[in-house]
């Protein structure tokens, strides 16, 4: 009470603070790196990541792009390739040229290699840079590249894939903020009861958001999804506690002598609902820290924190704004337009067992979705751009002209003699899809010595301790053809050479492929027992748990479930993410009518008046906070050209949709059904059966009918 107290009397003061903390928010979020590259989320013990962080030590080479010139001579070409070199970071362009120029007789060099350069219309050049792939300096790098060459010039690779991507967030964000904003505004000025108070929910909440913005710049960086949605997530997960604090306070008004005793009281009761409740959300964010693609604690961290600030915003920025804007806030109040629900939770739980059989059929229909949707994610990040992207062109230019859909690297120990190493590319070319191997080897062709070379020229494809071969492939980044070859690839490598390794984009894939699929099943472990705790304590019960979790998993199946009936393919991400969000964020909603369940079943009312209590009591706020979730997500999932944050947004709204469905309706047939086993496996129920007095009961029947989550 004292907390409360002194944020009454103090309120003033908290706006001044919070006021003066946007400045450094603003700042703050301004600072924060955003990091473009899931590439990046990978494990760093795994052979791929060490294999490029050795590229980078050893041949000052980071990222690598396949450049296609089109209807250019080759003498404009080579003047190309000598601006190309001038660009800052650009460490070697390796075309044709970067040979003849040297004065190497081109009967000695393999015909193979020049026709798998040079096509009738175009010809290929490979850079590489002194720079990581997602690096600002790379970036701008490949943006420079894009000018000097013109519409001539189509540029492959992760390098170029994060420039679209990055360049397409940056125009997209403000726009997702926006639609954020508008569509959860129109929501509660629909189904709240005051016409200006939405807007001062939308400013406690938004001063929030910015100081988690702000506040991750101690993380170094964030992902580029984590900065699309962390806004758009925080502002539908915590609009629920301002709601809670809002209705609260008016019920305080019409019992207390004054706004400032009554706002004390509303704070009082929020602080114990809703740390709570933010509890299982916490929760569910933090299961994705464990993830060991790390992504998902990036993920994790910032919701985590934007959901405690959010508590935080609510019990001390919010409550000081109400009582400073009071006047107008009570002037403006109108009549919720969710009508009374008494009449329709008696027909629910008049008809349950129709619900119960809804349950039941549900259940595989789901599960069947779901499996088959896990199955039919996709890993490239390419797949996420519209189809008139620049590196999207670029790809679809390198497989129609030159067969290529991507291209992996080999590092090999320098001292392994020249035999078995050509022994190693024959076999390595015999592998289905494998185009070619280039490297010194087969640049020089058999029998050429390899001094023939001028050190310049060796410094490009050899360092003191490694050698290096690029090998081109027909098959695409992250398919199962791909996989395979990669597997086949491996095979051959570590016969010739333990300590060589295969590295680029796809070997990299393949091992993100094999992280995320051990991650989906540790994550949704811990999520799903990390809940089940929290609600084992918070309702005091064994069997309470599996019922709400049974309900809320149900919900998850069914929203990951219809892609595959609707014909989707999903971004490997989203289920991941999804399923962990959708339950910490919605099991809120079967908490609350259960709560009040047990409240009315612990007074005396009988199975089925408690559980139609607990319907009619709750639903207003279930369908509130589901709407606000919906409307937060489902405009940037309309709007966004990205498909990664397109998906995850239209899962997040559908989720709540059918969340709030499912509680409604299959929640309360559960507790009709289990009443008799919740009773005898939840503290203080043991003794329910014998007729309380009347009075008692129409005491728990008529108490807390405005609660919210």
């Amino acid at each position: 009470m004292r907390f409360a107290q002194a944020v009454v009397k103090h309120r003033v003061l908290i706006l001044l603070v919070a006021a003066v903390l946007m400045i450094p928010a603003v700042l703050g979020m301004v600072a924060t790196r955003v990091n473009y590259d899931m590439l990046d989320y990978l494990p760093a013990d795994m052979d791929t990541v060490k294999g490029q962080d050795l590229l980078l030590e050893d041949f000052g080479k980071g990222a690598f792009s396949l450049i296609i010139v089109e209807n250019m001579p080759d003498k404009e070409v080579a003047r190309l390739v000598e601006k190309l070199e001038q660009v800052e970071h650009v460490e070697t362009v390796l075309w044709y040229s970067s040979l003849l120029d040297l004065s190497i007789p081109k009967e000695l060099l393999p015909d193979a290699i020049y026709r798998e350069f040079n096509t009738e219309n175009a010809t290929m050049m490979a850079v590489f840079f002194d720079s990581s792939t997602s690096a600002d300096i790379t970036m701008d790098a490949i943006r420079q590249i894009r000018a000097i060459a013109g519409n001539q010039c189509f540029v492959s690779g992760m390098s170029a894939l994060v420039t679209d991507l990055k360049d397409l967030c940056e125009r997209e964000e403000p726009v997702y903020v926006g639609l954020a904003v508008l569509f959860a505004l129109l929501a509660m000025l629909l189904l709240l009861d005051g016409w200006l108070v939405p807007f001062v929910f939308l400013l406690s909440i938004g001063m929030m958001i910015l100081l988690n913005l702000g506040s991750n710049y101690f993380l170094g960086e964030i992902s580029y999804i984590t900065k699309a949605l962390s806004a758009v997530l925080q502002l539908a997960v915590t609009m629920d506690y301002s709601i809670f604090l809002w209705h609260s306070y008016n019920e305080q008004r019409r019992t207390c002598e004054n706004r400032n005793e009554a706002m004390a009281l509303a704070i009082q009761k929020t602080v114990a609902s809703v740390v709570g409740s933010s509890v299982t959300t916490v929760a569910g964010f933090a299961a994705l820290c464990f993830m060991s693609f790390t992504l998902g604690r990036d993920l994790g961290i910032v919701m985590a924190k934007g959901v405690i600030l959010g508590v935080i915003g609510c019990v001390t920025v919010l409550p000081s704004m109400i009582l400073v804007l009071d006047g107008p806030l009570q002037k403006t109040k109108h009549k919720s337009i969710i009508p009374g629900m008494e009449k329709f939770s008696q027909r629910v739980t008049r008809v349950f067992p129709v619900f119960l059989v809804i349950f039941v059929l549900l259940i595989p229909t789901a599960l069947y979705g779901y499996d088959k949707t896990n199955d039919e994610v996709y890993y490239d990040m390419g797949q996420c751009l519209p189809q008139d992207m620049e590196y999207v062109i670029a790809n679809s230019k390198l497989s129609e002209e030159f067969s290529i859909a991507s291209t992996h690297m080999l590092l090999v120990d320098a001292s392994l003699p020249s035999k078995p190493v050509r022994s190693m590319i024959n076999e390595m070319e015999q592998v289905d899809g494998v185009k070619y191997v280039l490297g010194l080897e087969s640049v020089l062709g058999a029998g050429v010595p390899e001094e023939i070379l001028p050190q310049s020229v060796k410094e490009i494809l050899q360092s003191d301790r490694w050698k290096l071969y690029l090998i081109n492939s027909e098959y695409a980044v992250a398919s199962d053809a791909v996989n395979l070859q990669l597997e086949a690839l491996n095979t051959i490598l570590k016969k010739y050479d333990e300590t060589a390794m295969l590295i680029g984009e796809a070997p990299c894939m393949k091992d993100m492929i094999e992280t995320t699929d051990r991650d989906f099943q540790v994550v949704n472990a811990i999520s799903i027992a990390a809940i089940f705790l929290i609600i084992a304590l918070v309702e005091k019960s064994l069997s309470l748990p599996f019922i709400l979790i049974a309900v809320i998993e149900l919900a998850i199946f069914i929203n990951l479930g219809l892609p595959h009936y609707l014909g989707q393919s999903l971004p490997f991400i989203a289920p991941i993410c999804i399923s962990t969000i959708q339950l910490g964020a919605t099991v809120d909603y079967a908490i609350l009518m259960t709560t009040r369940y047990k409240a009315e079943r612990m007074a005396g009312a009988d199975r089925r008046q408690s559980v139609s209590t607990a319907l009619s009591s709750s639903i207003s706020s279930i369908i509130v906070s589901g709407m606000g979730l919906f409307a937060a997500t489902f405009g940037v999932a309309v709007y966004s050209d990205i498909d990664i944050i397109r998906s995850m947004c239209m899962l997040m709204a559908r989720g709540a949709v059918v969340s709030m469905l499912c509680v409604v309706f299959i929640l309360p047939s559960l507790l009709m059904l289990c009443d008799r086993l919740i009773c005898k496996t939840t503290f203080g129920m043991g003794a329910i059966g014998k007729e309380p007095p009347k009075q008692k009961i129409l005491s728990a029947s008529a108490g807390g009918s405005g609660e919210n989550i």
